[in-house]
């Protein structure tokens, strides 16, 4: 009997006989595999090139931060390994104002942004024909260029013509919003927060008209109030949307370093110096490697240990809130 042939198996009662399905041909499973070499084939000089332009840099950055490094003319030498660099990291103040201001920044305005972003959308929810050209004016401040928006943001905090300095000259003196401290600290948060709203606030709104109609009519049934149906309804379903909108904000936020670059360079003094500024400095204009590689991988360690802490929080919850 061939093998493209169906075989008999065990007689039914009533004298029918039971077809047992043809078997799975091995030409397919090969022609498969055939197929499956020709892919990996195809994506193999995409894949080195992202190897080589990502997974390659990160992985010798991370020797470098255990390298005692020597620069000369003629470029550099690896003397040594060990720990010497995160040692003297953890010994560094600026490192830990620099670590202080970079979680302060991350908290406040991915905080902030979580909430006027879900007011944002539920506003956008309940728009009808008009939200298309509310999202298209929304995505107006996302869409620009952060350098091109610090550099806006730049002439509204001016000392001397800024809009912002004209607006408080209203009330008394104006503050040099740019020259001190909590100001500047201040300015950059609404800079960032300005930016970035509306791109939490479209990714929040995708949750919500995911959000079927009967959950809301059978809360009005229930007698719950609107803020009732918002805790109890509409929040637990959004919060998968919500975590994947706090990682990604807390991965931009965590990692700032144009906005803070262009309006204050880190200053006034150290105030606004975020890692990613003080790796560039200690790496770039003080060219110590082996330093300013290992503020880079202990940035990198420690916005990764966050996200997973966050990420298990979340899974957690997901868990109590199933049981």
């Amino acid at each position: 009997m061939s093998a493209g042939t169906a075989t008999r198996s065990d007689e039914r009662p009533g004298g029918t006989a039971r077809l047992d399905p043809p078997p799975r041909l091995s030409g397919r499973s090969r022609l498969d595999r055939i197929r499956a070499r020709g892919a990996w084939g195809f994506a193999a000089p995409a894949l080195l090139v992202v190897a080589a332009v990502t997974i390659f840099p990160v992985v010798y950055s991370i020797v470098l931060s255990f390298a005692d490094v020597e620069v000369g003319y003629e470029g550099f030498t690896i003397q040594s390994f060990g720990l010497g660099n995160y040692a003297a990291l953890l010994q560094s103040a600026d490192w830990y104002r620099a670590l202080g201001f970079t979680v302060l920044y991350t908290v406040v305005t991915v905080s902030v942004e979580l909430v006027l972003g879900m007011l944002v959308a539920l506003v956008l929810e309940r728009l009808g024909a008009t939200r298309g050209w509310m999202l298209a004016l929304m995505l107006i401040p996302w869409s620009l260029v952060t350098i091109v928006n610090a550099q806006l943001w730049k002439y509204v905090y001016d000392s001397t013509y800024g809009v912002a300095t004209w607006f408080f000259g209203l009330f008394g003196d104006a503050p040099v919003i740019l020259g001190e401290p909590v100001p500047a600290i201040t300015g950059l948060m609404v800079a960032d927060i300005w930016k970035t709203t509306p791109f939490v606030a479209i990714i929040l709104l995708a949750g919500l008209v995911q959000i079927s109609e009967d959950h809301y009519e059978a809360a009005e049934l229930d007698g719950a109030s609107t803020w009732q149906t918002f805790w109890r309804v509409v929040l637990p379903q959004l919060t998968p949307t919500l975590t994947i909108a706090v990682l990604f904000r807390i991965l931009q936020a965590f990692g700032v370093f144009d906005l803070p670059f262009v309006l204050t360079n880190g200053g006034p003094g150290t105030a606004t110096q975020s890692l990613a500024i003080m790796g560039y400095k200690v790496l770039f204009q003080d060219i110590n490697i082996g330093p300013g590689a290992a503020i880079a991988t202990s940035t990198a360690i420690i916005v990764a240990a966050g996200c997973l802490l966050f990420l298990r929080a979340f899974r957690n919850q997901a868990k109590g809130g199933d049981s």
